[in-house]
Protein backbone atom coordinates (compact mmCIF):
# COMPACT_ATOMS: atom_id res chain seq x y z
CA UNK A 1 0.00 0.00 0.00
CA UNK A 2 2.52 2.96 -0.85
CA UNK A 3 0.15 4.26 -4.04
CA UNK A 4 -0.47 7.66 -2.78
CA UNK A 5 -2.57 11.55 -3.52
CA UNK A 6 -0.03 13.77 -4.16
CA UNK A 7 -2.53 16.57 -5.48
CA UNK A 8 -6.25 17.40 -5.53
CA UNK A 9 -6.89 20.25 -7.47
CA UNK A 10 -10.92 22.26 -7.90
CA UNK A 11 -10.39 22.30 -11.53
CA UNK A 12 -13.75 24.04 -13.10
CA UNK A 13 -15.17 23.06 -16.51
CA UNK A 14 -16.65 26.22 -18.60
CA UNK A 15 -16.10 25.30 -22.46
CA UNK A 16 -15.62 28.72 -22.88
CA UNK A 17 -11.56 28.23 -21.35
CA UNK A 18 -11.08 25.06 -23.97
CA UNK A 19 -12.73 27.47 -26.91
CA UNK A 20 -10.70 30.42 -25.51
CA UNK A 21 -7.38 28.75 -25.83
CA UNK A 22 -7.93 27.42 -29.68
CA UNK A 23 -6.47 23.88 -29.10
CA UNK A 24 -5.97 21.27 -32.40
CA UNK A 25 -9.01 19.18 -30.51
CA UNK A 26 -11.81 22.06 -30.56
CA UNK A 27 -13.34 23.01 -33.61
CA UNK A 28 -14.82 26.53 -33.21
CA UNK A 29 -12.36 29.42 -33.21
CA UNK A 30 -12.08 32.46 -30.85
CA UNK A 31 -10.65 35.73 -29.88
CA UNK A 32 -9.17 34.84 -26.35
CA UNK A 33 -11.16 35.67 -23.19
CA UNK A 34 -11.16 34.62 -19.82
CA UNK A 35 -7.18 35.24 -19.13
CA UNK A 36 -7.24 35.18 -15.50
CA UNK A 37 -9.18 31.64 -15.05
CA UNK A 38 -7.15 30.55 -18.25
CA UNK A 39 -3.65 31.90 -16.51
CA UNK A 40 -4.63 30.17 -13.55
CA UNK A 41 -4.91 26.63 -15.38
CA UNK A 42 -1.28 27.69 -16.62
CA UNK A 43 0.43 28.09 -13.80
CA UNK A 44 -1.15 24.65 -12.40
CA UNK A 45 0.21 23.25 -15.07
CA UNK A 46 3.70 24.02 -14.40
CA UNK A 47 3.28 22.53 -10.75
CA UNK A 48 1.57 19.49 -12.00
CA UNK A 49 4.59 19.21 -15.05
CA UNK A 50 6.68 19.23 -11.84
CA UNK A 51 4.87 16.70 -10.03
CA UNK A 52 5.43 12.87 -10.07
CA UNK A 53 1.84 11.44 -10.83
CA UNK A 54 0.63 8.85 -13.59
CA UNK A 55 -2.60 9.09 -13.46
CA UNK A 56 -5.58 11.65 -13.55
CA UNK A 57 -8.52 10.51 -11.13
CA UNK A 58 -12.12 13.16 -12.41
CA UNK A 59 -15.12 13.42 -10.94
CA UNK A 60 -17.56 15.40 -13.23
CA UNK A 61 -20.98 16.29 -12.32
CA UNK A 62 -21.94 16.14 -16.32
CA UNK A 63 -21.72 12.70 -16.05
CA UNK A 64 -24.88 12.28 -14.37
CA UNK A 65 -26.28 8.56 -13.11
CA UNK A 66 -29.79 7.67 -11.63
CA UNK A 67 -28.69 4.71 -9.39
CA UNK A 68 -25.21 5.01 -7.85
CA UNK A 69 -22.02 5.52 -8.90
CA UNK A 70 -20.46 4.56 -12.07
CA UNK A 71 -16.65 4.42 -13.30
CA UNK A 72 -15.05 4.68 -16.79
CA UNK A 73 -13.52 1.16 -17.35
CA UNK A 74 -13.21 0.91 -21.25
CA UNK A 75 -9.28 0.60 -21.74
CA UNK A 76 -9.27 3.58 -24.85
CA UNK A 77 -12.51 5.97 -26.06
CA UNK A 78 -12.71 8.17 -28.77
CA UNK A 79 -14.78 10.53 -30.28
CA UNK A 80 -16.85 14.00 -30.76
CA UNK A 81 -18.17 15.41 -27.57
CA UNK A 82 -20.43 18.41 -28.16
CA UNK A 83 -21.53 20.73 -25.02
CA UNK A 84 -25.05 20.84 -24.95
CA UNK A 85 -25.74 24.06 -24.05
CA UNK A 86 -22.27 25.37 -26.00
CA UNK A 87 -22.37 23.45 -29.52
CA UNK A 88 -20.96 26.81 -30.39
CA UNK A 89 -18.29 26.74 -28.49
CA UNK A 90 -17.30 23.59 -27.73
CA UNK A 91 -17.10 20.68 -30.45
CA UNK A 92 -14.04 18.01 -29.32
CA UNK A 93 -12.04 15.61 -30.62
CA UNK A 94 -11.03 13.14 -27.84
CA UNK A 95 -9.07 10.19 -27.70
CA UNK A 96 -7.99 9.17 -24.14
CA UNK A 97 -7.18 5.98 -21.84
CA UNK A 98 -8.76 4.62 -18.76
CA UNK A 99 -6.45 3.29 -15.86
CA UNK A 100 -9.13 0.08 -16.19
CA UNK A 101 -7.39 -1.42 -13.07
CA UNK A 102 -7.38 1.85 -10.79
CA UNK A 103 -11.17 1.83 -11.54
CA UNK A 104 -12.54 -1.37 -10.77
CA UNK A 105 -10.30 -1.16 -7.31
CA UNK A 106 -12.65 2.42 -7.16
CA UNK A 107 -15.41 0.11 -7.52
CA UNK A 108 -14.66 -2.68 -5.48
CA UNK A 109 -13.93 -0.09 -2.72
CA UNK A 110 -16.58 1.55 -2.96
CA UNK A 111 -18.67 -1.73 -2.53
CA UNK A 112 -17.61 -3.16 0.31
CA UNK A 113 -18.23 0.77 2.23
CA UNK A 114 -21.80 0.03 1.15
CA UNK A 115 -21.89 1.97 -1.90
CA UNK A 116 -24.18 1.32 -5.05
CA UNK A 117 -20.74 1.18 -7.60
CA UNK A 118 -20.39 -0.49 -11.06
CA UNK A 119 -18.06 -0.31 -13.68
CA UNK A 120 -19.00 1.54 -17.06
CA UNK A 121 -17.74 -0.93 -20.04
CA UNK A 122 -19.77 0.09 -22.88
CA UNK A 123 -16.92 0.49 -25.60
CA UNK A 124 -18.93 3.30 -27.69
CA UNK A 125 -19.42 5.49 -24.25
CA UNK A 126 -19.46 9.07 -25.11
CA UNK A 127 -17.31 10.95 -22.67
CA UNK A 128 -18.82 13.86 -20.85
CA UNK A 129 -17.48 16.98 -21.38
CA UNK A 130 -16.78 18.19 -17.78
CA UNK A 131 -14.58 15.11 -17.31
CA UNK A 132 -12.98 15.87 -21.08
CA UNK A 133 -12.71 19.86 -20.14
CA UNK A 134 -11.50 19.82 -16.84
CA UNK A 135 -8.99 17.43 -18.17
CA UNK A 136 -7.82 19.07 -20.75
CA UNK A 137 -7.16 21.97 -19.23
CA UNK A 138 -5.10 20.26 -16.33
CA UNK A 139 -2.92 17.89 -18.72
CA UNK A 140 -3.33 19.24 -22.25
CA UNK A 141 -1.02 16.52 -23.63
CA UNK A 142 -2.95 13.51 -22.88
CA UNK A 143 -0.14 11.58 -22.22
CA UNK A 144 -1.46 10.05 -18.69
CA UNK A 145 -4.21 7.76 -18.34
CA UNK A 146 -7.67 9.14 -16.83
CA UNK A 147 -10.65 7.30 -14.19
CA UNK A 148 -13.11 9.32 -14.67
CA UNK A 149 -16.03 8.75 -11.90
CA UNK A 150 -20.07 9.91 -12.47
CA UNK A 151 -22.54 11.97 -10.18
CA UNK A 152 -25.14 9.78 -8.46
CA UNK A 153 -28.39 11.61 -7.99
CA UNK A 154 -27.86 11.39 -3.90
CA UNK A 155 -28.22 15.07 -3.73
CA UNK A 156 -31.19 15.51 -5.71
CA UNK A 157 -32.79 12.73 -4.99
CA UNK A 158 -32.61 13.19 -1.15
CA UNK A 159 -31.05 15.52 0.54
CA UNK A 160 -27.54 17.45 0.42
CA UNK A 161 -26.47 15.63 3.62
CA UNK A 162 -27.53 12.65 2.09
CA UNK A 163 -25.49 13.10 -0.37
CA UNK A 164 -22.52 15.08 1.52
CA UNK A 165 -22.28 11.63 3.16
CA UNK A 166 -22.34 9.45 0.02
CA UNK A 167 -19.55 11.50 -0.76
CA UNK A 168 -17.44 10.99 2.20
CA UNK A 169 -17.67 7.23 1.73
CA UNK A 170 -16.43 7.69 -2.34
CA UNK A 171 -13.74 9.46 -0.99
CA UNK A 172 -12.24 7.22 1.50
CA UNK A 173 -13.26 4.52 -1.05
CA UNK A 174 -10.68 6.49 -3.58
CA UNK A 175 -7.96 7.20 -1.20
CA UNK A 176 -8.22 3.37 0.15
CA UNK A 177 -7.95 1.96 -3.60
CA UNK A 178 -5.23 4.55 -4.92
CA UNK A 179 -3.38 3.27 -1.59
CA UNK A 180 -3.57 -0.19 -2.67
CA UNK A 181 -3.05 0.22 -6.12
CA UNK A 182 0.65 1.55 -5.59
CA UNK A 183 -0.04 4.77 -7.65
CA UNK A 184 0.86 8.34 -7.87
CA UNK A 185 -2.70 10.10 -8.84
CA UNK A 186 -3.95 13.67 -9.24
CA UNK A 187 -7.50 14.38 -8.42
CA UNK A 188 -9.77 16.78 -10.43
CA UNK A 189 -12.80 17.97 -9.04
CA UNK A 190 -14.35 19.61 -11.84
CA UNK A 191 -16.62 22.22 -10.45
CA UNK A 192 -18.06 25.55 -10.39
CA UNK A 193 -18.65 26.94 -6.68
CA UNK A 194 -21.63 29.72 -7.53
CA UNK A 195 -23.74 28.52 -10.27
CA UNK A 196 -26.21 31.00 -10.86
CA UNK A 197 -25.70 31.65 -14.62
CA UNK A 198 -26.98 34.81 -17.51
CA UNK A 199 -29.46 33.09 -19.66
CA UNK A 200 -28.92 34.52 -22.71
CA UNK A 201 -24.65 35.25 -24.26
CA UNK A 202 -23.47 38.40 -25.86
CA UNK A 203 -23.29 38.36 -29.66
CA UNK A 204 -19.48 37.85 -28.72
CA UNK A 205 -18.96 35.45 -26.47
CA UNK A 206 -15.67 36.36 -25.60
CA UNK A 207 -16.51 39.97 -25.31
CA UNK A 208 -15.04 40.33 -21.90
CA UNK A 209 -17.22 43.55 -21.27
CA UNK A 210 -20.10 41.25 -20.60
CA UNK A 211 -18.46 39.38 -18.05
CA UNK A 212 -18.83 39.90 -13.95
CA UNK A 213 -20.26 37.27 -11.02
CA UNK A 214 -24.29 37.09 -11.53
CA UNK A 215 -24.95 38.80 -7.99
CA UNK A 216 -22.93 39.66 -4.82
CA UNK A 217 -24.21 37.28 -2.89
CA UNK A 218 -22.71 35.06 -4.82
CA UNK A 219 -19.64 36.37 -4.58
CA UNK A 220 -20.16 36.77 -0.95
CA UNK A 221 -20.12 33.10 -0.72
CA UNK A 222 -17.64 32.32 -3.09
CA UNK A 223 -15.43 34.06 -1.02
CA UNK A 224 -15.98 32.75 2.26
CA UNK A 225 -15.23 29.12 0.71
CA UNK A 226 -11.94 30.39 -0.60
CA UNK A 227 -10.90 31.38 2.42
CA UNK A 228 -11.44 28.46 4.39
CA UNK A 229 -9.67 26.52 1.61
CA UNK A 230 -6.71 28.76 2.40
CA UNK A 231 -6.63 29.16 5.92
CA UNK A 232 -7.02 24.70 5.68
CA UNK A 233 -10.46 24.87 7.20
CA UNK A 234 -11.70 21.97 4.97
CA UNK A 235 -13.72 20.33 7.97
CA UNK A 236 -15.37 23.37 8.62
CA UNK A 237 -15.92 23.21 4.61
CA UNK A 238 -17.66 20.18 4.67
CA UNK A 239 -19.94 21.50 7.49
CA UNK A 240 -20.85 24.20 5.53
CA UNK A 241 -21.46 22.86 2.28
CA UNK A 242 -25.44 21.88 2.45
CA UNK A 243 -25.30 25.69 2.92
CA UNK A 244 -23.53 26.82 0.35
CA UNK A 245 -24.99 24.82 -2.23
CA UNK A 246 -28.56 26.28 -1.73
CA UNK A 247 -27.60 29.67 -0.88
CA UNK A 248 -25.45 29.44 -3.69
CA UNK A 249 -27.07 27.34 -6.24
CA UNK A 250 -23.23 25.63 -6.32
CA UNK A 251 -22.26 22.92 -8.65
CA UNK A 252 -20.84 22.20 -5.75
CA UNK A 253 -24.13 19.84 -5.25
CA UNK A 254 -23.06 17.44 -7.66
CA UNK A 255 -20.01 16.37 -4.57
CA UNK A 256 -16.92 16.76 -7.09
CA UNK A 257 -14.99 18.74 -4.09
CA UNK A 258 -16.47 17.00 -1.13
CA UNK A 259 -15.67 13.78 -2.78
CA UNK A 260 -12.32 15.56 -3.18
CA UNK A 261 -11.90 16.73 0.34
CA UNK A 262 -12.38 13.17 1.41
CA UNK A 263 -9.64 11.61 -0.50
CA UNK A 264 -7.55 14.10 0.83
CA UNK A 265 -8.83 13.35 4.18
CA UNK A 266 -9.73 16.99 4.71
CA UNK A 267 -6.75 18.45 4.49
CA UNK A 268 -5.44 21.50 7.50
CA UNK A 269 -2.86 22.68 5.33
CA UNK A 270 -3.67 26.24 3.00
CA UNK A 271 -4.52 25.28 -0.49
CA UNK A 272 -2.94 27.27 -3.18
CA UNK A 273 -5.24 29.94 -4.83
CA UNK A 274 -4.43 29.96 -8.58
CA UNK A 275 -7.35 31.95 -10.30
CA UNK A 276 -10.89 32.79 -9.74
CA UNK A 277 -13.15 34.28 -12.13
CA UNK A 278 -16.48 34.21 -13.73
CA UNK A 279 -17.67 32.76 -16.35
CA UNK A 280 -21.59 33.58 -17.80
CA UNK A 281 -22.11 34.61 -13.90
CA UNK A 282 -20.65 31.40 -12.49
CA UNK A 283 -17.95 31.64 -10.15
CA UNK A 284 -14.75 29.85 -10.82
CA UNK A 285 -11.75 28.94 -8.91
CA UNK A 286 -9.17 26.74 -9.98
CA UNK A 287 -7.17 25.52 -6.60
CA UNK A 288 -4.85 22.86 -5.43
CA UNK A 289 -3.94 20.87 -2.37
CA UNK A 290 -0.54 19.94 -2.65
CA UNK A 291 0.50 17.33 0.55
CA UNK A 292 4.25 17.07 -0.36
CA UNK A 293 4.64 20.85 -0.21
CA UNK A 294 2.59 21.08 3.56
CA UNK A 295 5.55 18.87 4.60
CA UNK A 296 8.28 21.02 4.10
Amino acid sequence: MNGQIVAGVLAPHPPHLVYAENPPQNEPRSEGGWEGLRWGYERLRKKLAETDYEVLVVHSPHWKTRTGTHVLAVPELSGLSVDPIFPNLFRYKFDLKVDVELARAIVAEGRASGLEMVPMENPAFRVDYGTIISCHLANPAWDKPIVAISSSSAHFDYSNEVGEEEMAKLGAATAKAIAKSGKKAVLLASNSLSHRHFTTEPELPEDMSKEHIYHHGQYLWDMKVIQLMKEGRTRELADLMPDFIDQALSECRDGCLSWMLAALGYPTFPAEVYAYGTVIGTGNAVVGWHPEDAMV
